[in-house]
């Protein structure tokens, strides 16, 4: 994907997706699921594009399940019931979606097949404003120096926080 900006989750959306039948990737709306998904993804549909691709997962979910593996199921929780489905079958799906399936009894929780990964908002290192001299990690390793000089002022600090991590808002002006 053209102009993809790597993301801290990116490694372990690949162990992930090495590991389980696939994953939910959750967050809050426009923080970058679907952009960071389809990075990962070899094939894609997405759920809120029209009706009928909804009816048809609703009705024949493996038509929807087709393709390329990962296969990106965008906005899953639009045809809730494609959860038992995509968790009783074999190969790998990424699911995307600002909800999380429902504890209801006739839904399996996908434990040991779905991994629960969460995007959040893009941090400084992500969006290129860190000069990445601290690695959080080192904070519980023993006898690790940690420092550094340069990076972000501290006036710069306030625009930063005020305008977020949203991907779409990372090259506007303040």
């Amino acid at each position: 994907m053209a102009n993809y900006g790597e993301r801290l989750l990116d490694v372990k959306i690949v162990k992930k997706l090495k590991s389980t039948g696939g994953i939910l990737l959750k967050g809050i709306r426009f923080c970058g699921k679907t952009t960071t998904a389809l990075h990962h993804a070899a094939s894609s549909v997405r759920l809120d594009e029209s009706e009928l691709i909804r009816e048809q997962a609703r009705l024949i979910p493996h038509i929807v399940l087709q393709g390329a593996t990962p296969r990106l199921l965008d906005e899953w929780q639009l045809v809730p019931s494609i959860w038992n489905t995509v968790r009783s079958e074999k190969g790998q799906f990424i699911l995307t979606g600002s909800a999380s399936p429902s504890d209801d009894i006739s839904t399996h929780t996908g434990a040991g097949r779905i991994a629960r990964l969460t995007l959040r908002t893009m941090s400084l290192a992500e969006s290129n404003e860190s000069i990445k001299a601290v690695n959080f990690s080192d904070f519980f390793v023993k006898n690790t120096k940690i420092g550094g000089l340069g990076g972000v002022a501290i006036e710069d600090y306030a625009k930063l926080i005020v305008r977020g991590g949203m991907p779409a808002l990372i090259h506007e002006t303040p």
